[in-house]
């Protein structure tokens, strides 16, 4: 279709003389595939309206916690009823608990846990604890995984940083990156290289067991396991970065579905149904360590913000109580994602598909993507292409080849046939 973006150039023009770029997050800007970035008015199950009026199917969901869909109605009205009682009080409230008792029956492993506004916190206040916890300051991360843009962090991070081809970030002290050892992902041997070169200095490893910010990337057979055993035996701590894979991928996040036990977990996205929320936790005595309890001192005045929390009460109690979504999710998905596989097959596309559950990542390339080196290989020029034509079709994919995609409850029959037959347009042109 040929789409008219006149309001939405109009407001990009005018976001730039008060935002840096007209945006408020880097990807948004369009600048990895090219065009000109709608803005939305609003949005409604799959589907999201710009201010030019064109309707396009979302496969991004926000970054992932759009699971049950946009204005979900049990989640806008359990909101609309918090705003009612007031937005904000820097002070406890019961539904902190509540939503954390929700969250730790689907995670065991989590113990105790704090609630923050942001991934990015979660992630920050983790790796602190564990360095406060274990006395040590080194951290072993792995290259294209994102943990947020804290400083130690931003080594050789996914996402956005991969996106815009750069290593890291300005701003970063040498002094703070040095003590992050960015490794290669789904590579053993290496890090037991840096435990090694590193005695009695390591104190965790921070992973997304499920790489989503280099585009989908799946951990090898017992590659998590191993993590788990290195850890172990080095006295180090295990976070599982499940900020985008927590309720994502099943109740219990990725350690669940792959069966491994970490020390301390970061969630995100899901848990605040849509508003700024997230949260770190793991073993009790690790937990403990924090302020007013310990010595590693972590607060913020949003933090278990009433919004957020009813929000995500509404979201997680849904999950709870209809754990066939999950299922549902998983065909629907593999409907789709397979399904364009199978066109850019029959078409001699170069593409490779890789999916858990309802995430999942086309990387146009001929190579299996294991890590992110093997991502890098995409043509990055051939998905900006096939993006910019899904978006004239009316179907919104990531903005980046270093995305996860995300299908969610209100994608059916009827968005799996749309999005196969665009992308056969998009694929011959």
């Amino acid at each position: 279709m040929s789409r008219i973006l006149t309001r939405s150039r109009q407001l990009q023009q005018r976001a730039e003389s008060f935002l840096p770029g007209g945006v408020d997050s880097p990807v948004r800007a369009f600048r990895a595939v090219g065009g000109d970035p709608p803005f939305v008015t609003h949005a409604e199950g799959a589907y999201l309206w710009d201010a030019d009026g064109n309707k396009y199917l979302d496969f991004f969901g926000s970054w992932g916690p759009m699971i049950l869909g946009h204005a979900f109605a049990s989640v806008v009205e359990a909101v609309r009823e918090a705003a009612g009682r007031g937005t904000s009080f820097g002070a406890s409230t019961a539904a902190e608990a509540d939503l954390a008792e929700l969250v730790t029956r689907c995670f065991p492993s989590i113990e105790r846990l704090r609630f923050v506004s942001s991934g990015t916190e979660a992630c920050m206040s983790a790796v602190r604890l564990a360095r406060g916890f274990t006395g040590r300051n080194f951290v072993i991360k792995f290259e294209g995984c994102y943990h947020g843009h804290s400083d130690a962090m931003l080594v050789k991070a996914g996402s956005g940083v991969a996106t815009f081809g750069i290593p890291g970030s300005a701003g970063v002290p040498a002094e703070t990156a040095m003590h992050t050892l960015a490794l290669p992902y789904n590579d053993l041997a290496a890090v037991a290289a840096a435990f090694d070169g590193h005695p009695g200095d390591i104190a965790c490893v921070i992973v997304e067991p499920v790489v989503g910010n280099a585009g989908t990337i799946v951990p090898g057979a017992g590659y998590l396991q191993g993590l788990r055993e290195l850890c172990t035996n080095h006295g180090a701590l295990l976070i599982l970065d499940e900020v985008m894979t927590g309720f994502r991928l099943s109740l219990g996040g990725a350690q669940e579905l792959y069966s491994v036990t970490p020390d301390l977990t970061t969630l995100g996205k899901i848990i605040g149904g849509g508003l700024p929320c997230g949260a770190f936790g793991g073993r009790a005595d690790v937990m403990e360590f924090l302020a007013p309890l310990g010595p590693v001192y972590q607060a913020g005045t949003l933090s278990g913000n009433p919004l957020a929390m009813a929000a995500g009460i509404a979201t997680v109690g849904y999950l709870l109580e209809h754990p066939s979504i999950y299922a549902e999710l998983e065909a629907t998905t593999a409907a789709i994602a397979d399904g364009v596989l199978a066109i850019a097959q029959e078409l001699g596309v170069p593409m490779v598909m890789n999916r858990v559950g309802s995430m999942f990542t086309w990387f146009f390339t001929d190579r299996s993507v294991e890590n992110f080196g093997d991502a890098a290989t995409s043509d990055t020029a051939a998905f900006a292409k096939f993006h910019r034509a899904m978006l004239d079709a009316g179907v919104w994919l990531p903005p980046s080849q270093y995305e996860a995609a995300f299908v969610g409850m209100q994608h059916g029959a009827a968005e799996v046939e749309m999005t196969l037959a665009a992308a056969r347009g998009a694929l011959v042109g």
